[in-house]
């Protein structure tokens, strides 16, 4: 009896470490934390349930993090803002678009570097050109509009 419950609990430890240590991983890998830095904004149409925290990537990796999302009085824009590390220059002509990370993955801004080696987007600026969040009803629906022509009743 007494040889059962040691490698009971033997066991119970192994199994402790092994989630600790993929706790300990998922923590490290995430980039849960904010980037520090200087401060772009985008105006979008809709931003599909963007939120304050989210990540900002290019190519993959995170550069930045939505500061904050507010609507403009004026144009009725969501404007995006953003933090973006500061070792990095945005050209002036990027473009930023938001985008899902998957079915059940939140959103995320996706910035595009443009051409323009020369000038660059300084701290306060704004990015100029963006495209907006395409829900999945919006993306089967120009499915459907392709598949059928185009033709409607």
């Amino acid at each position: 009896m007494m040889g059962k419950s040691l490698l009971e609990t033997v066991m119970g430890l192994v199994v402790l470490i092994v989630a600790i240590g993929f706790l300990f991983t998922a923590v490290n890998t995430a980039q849960i934390s904010a980037v520090q830095g200087y401060e772009v904004e985008a105006a979008f149409l809709k931003v599909g349930g963007l939120q304050k925290g989210s990540d900002v990537r290019m190519n993959g990796i995170k550069i930045g993090t939505v500061q904050d999302s507010r609507l403009d009085p004026v144009t009725y824009d969501a404007v995006v803002s953003m933090t973006i590390r500061p070792d990095l220059k945005l050209p002036s002509d990027t473009v930023a678009s938001i985008v899902s990370g998957g079915l059940i993955g939140g959103k995320y801004v996706r910035l595009e570097p443009g051409a323009d080696r020369e000038n660059f987007l300084a701290a306060g600026g704004r990015i100029e050109v963006t495209k907006d969040f395409k829900s999945l009803e919006d993306q089967v629906g120009e499915i459907i509009f392709l598949a059928t022509g185009g033709e409607g009743n």
